[in-house]
């Protein structure tokens, strides 16, 4: 690899999936398309996601409450077209899989079927420091059984001096909770530093404790390769708004190992939408779950919200996921070839990466520790084009993705950092 504007040039113009960046409403600064590394935490539109909306609006017009049964895409069975895009993307079968609620709301309900504290073993392992609605929807809900958050939740977190975690201390932790041990619920990629966890080897060591396992996948979905199934993981949930860019509040994804799906022991808060396809309009009383993990389902879902996440799911498809994957690996390589060189130049002096360097140890996210006036170079950045973003007390994160990032794009930012610092130091 090469340190200059024509090398980057050359990388696009071989890019098989370059074409799919004109797939996505580009914000502009100026008058010109900004540099958008924000897929970690809001995905771009699909330019289809208009049309694929009024294709609702359409037939709600036309047909009322009849658009349930009429039409091209008759509502009834609008979910259909959603699971396998999403199956190939978790690496899951699909009927394992089911387009519901937001994040949070599911890890609540998942908490009913897989939480389920029967004597000595009540304890859940988690990540220290995970995103506040993993913390808050931890605490509430052990609290809302009456225990104690200190006494059941045990945290993991990194060694002293260290920014990651490592994967011996998490199966350590499982080993030596084993007895008391009820669930490990861990985050796939870390939010904040980036950091990819070996989900198999969490699984595995938290299953052969007797525990339940799950993820919350709201950065891995749509970012790195998953293996859900294969991995013999208990259940998992995502959002939609990031690396699968089905907007502002985008209804959210749950996967559930198929064993569970004729449990009749098996606990669960229920709806009438997760009830058994065939006699669901009779309205019978008794609850009757669909035997896939569309029995986890609650209220008739928005068809609009599921409009967005087809439109964006087409679009992976039409790409091709291993192609992504091939892509985001390439991408993500020159992103830290840059940055390789740029802490060469500046000597180490004004940032500290904090995300994992090795392949297997990330996605497309960086963070990066700014050793001083960190805020002001996101601020630079900003008024320069390039979206990135902050997080207090001192990190600037982004993430290049397949889908609509260049590797011009990269290389631009790292010179613009590049010159910033330069600035600095003067």
């Amino acid at each position: 690899m090469e340190n200059n504007l024509p090398y980057a040039q050359s990388l696009d113009a071989q890019d098989p999936l370059a074409p799919f960046r004109n797939e996505f409403l580009i914000p502009e600064h100026k008058g010109s398309q900004q540099i958008y590394f924000l897929g970690n935490s809001l995905g771009l539109q699909p330019r289809r996601t208009q049309a694929r909306l009024q294709e609702v609006l359409n037939a709600w017009a036309q047909y009322g409450v009849e658009g349930f049964f009429m039409g091209g895409q008759p509502w009834l069975q609008y979910h259909d077209t959603l699971t396998a895009p999403l199956a190939t993307i978790v690496g899951a079968l699909p009927h394992e899989v089911v387009v519901m609620n937001q994040l949070t709301v599911n890890l609540h309900l998942l908490m009913v079927s897989f939480y389920r504290p029967q004597g000595r073993r009540r304890k859940i392992i988690c990540e220290a420091k995970a995103f506040p609605s993993d913390q808050y929807m931890f605490e509430t809900h052990v609290k809302h059984l009456g225990f104690h958050p200190e006494e059941v939740i045990i945290e993991v977190g990194p060694r002293v001096g260290e920014h990651t975690i490592r994967t011996e201390d998490i199966l350590q932790a499982i080993d030596q909770h084993k007895d008391e041990l009820a669930l490990v619920l861990w985050g796939g990629i870390n939010y904040y530093t980036g950091q990819l966890f070996d989900m198999s080897a969490i699984a595995k060591a938290a299953q052969a404790a007797g525990a339940k396992v799950g993820f919350d996948l709201a950065h891995a979905a749509g970012n790195v390769p998953l293996q859900l199934h294969q991995w013999n993981v208990d259940f998992a949930c995502w959002c939609s708004y990031k690396y699968l860019n089905s907007g502002p509040g985008a209804i959210g994804g749950v996967y559930i190992h198929e064993r569970y799906h004729h449990d009749p022991e098996i606990h669960r808060f229920a709806g009438w939408w997760g009830y058994q396809k065939d006699t669901r309009f009779l309205m019978q009383k008794g609850f009757v779950p669909i035997p896939s993990a569309e029995g986890w389902q609650l209220s008739t879902p928005s068809l609009l919200l599921y409009a967005a996440h087809k439109a964006a799911l087409e679009i992976v498809s039409e790409a091709g996921w291993d192609q992504l994957q091939q892509k985001r690996k390439k991408l993500n390589d020159w992103l830290w070839f840059l940055l390789e060189d740029l802490e060469k130049a500046t000597g180490g002096a004004a940032i500290e990466f904090i995300t994992p360097r090795e392949e297997t140890a990330r996605g497309c996210q960086v963070s990066m520790l700014m050793l001083r006036d960190g805020k002001q170079l996101f601020d630079q950045l900003t008024a320069a084009g390039i979206m990135v973003d902050w997080r207090e007390p001192n990190v600037i994160r982004l993430a290049p993705v397949p889908l609509y990032n260049t590797f011009e794009e990269v290389w631009r930012f790292v010179d613009t950092l590049k010159k910033l610092i330069e600035q600095q130091v003067k």
